[in-house]
């Protein structure tokens, strides 16, 4: 049985009804840097993705959900991407939307989830996630849960200021 529910933040697709929400976080210019993002989305842009955001895994290598808190109120997004089912690998990102949502444990137990379902319910043999060098809470969240620093992508990020470190972080299923 797959487990997307823990005492902290339920997983669940994202939807049309989360058109207002996915259109803040993804034209939030403070988080751009962390998604590779340039420009704005439109909220047409926005819809049609959420119209297809059904789709399975294994036909559009993604998949996102949104995390709810314990009032099921969506606070954030977690997703798979770059999945291949041949090598059986996915990179990771979490994202909690607002600044004062976040240090209380959302992503941490949304992680926790996601692991469990990419390892149990995808059986992939690993996760990994691109972290830039100065996002220490995300370092610091990746290394709680097991993500070990497996490499350094030198200025890998453009920036106003020049280039920054990416931070390569692995975690291997040991189960498989």
């Amino acid at each position: 049985m797959v487990k997307l529910k823990n005492d902290m933040c339920s997983l669940r697709a994202v939807d049309t009804d989360d058109l207002e929400f996915i259109y803040e976080l993804e034209n939030n210019p403070a988080l751009w840097e962390f998604g590779h993002t340039l420009t704005p989305y439109s909220k047409l842009t926005i819809r049609e993705y959420l119209e297809n955001a059904h789709r399975d895994i294994y036909e559009v290598k993604q998949l996102r959900l949104g995390i709810c808190n314990a009032q099921n109120q969506i606070k954030g997004v977690i997703d798979l991407y770059d999945f291949d089912p041949y090598h059986k690998r996915a990179g990771v990102g979490v994202v909690i939307n607002q600044e004062s949502d976040r240090a209380k444990g959302l992503a941490t137990a949304a992680l926790e989830l996601m692991v469990d379902y990419a390892f149990d319910h995808l059986r992939l043999h690993q996760l990994y996630a691109g972290i830039a060098q100065d996002n220490y809470a995300s370092r610091k969240l990746f290394e709680k849960l097991r993500f070990r620093e497996s490499g350094i992508k030198k200025d890998w990020i453009t920036t106003q200021d020049g280039y920054k470190d990416e931070y390569l972080y692995q975690l291997i299923n040991e189960k498989l």
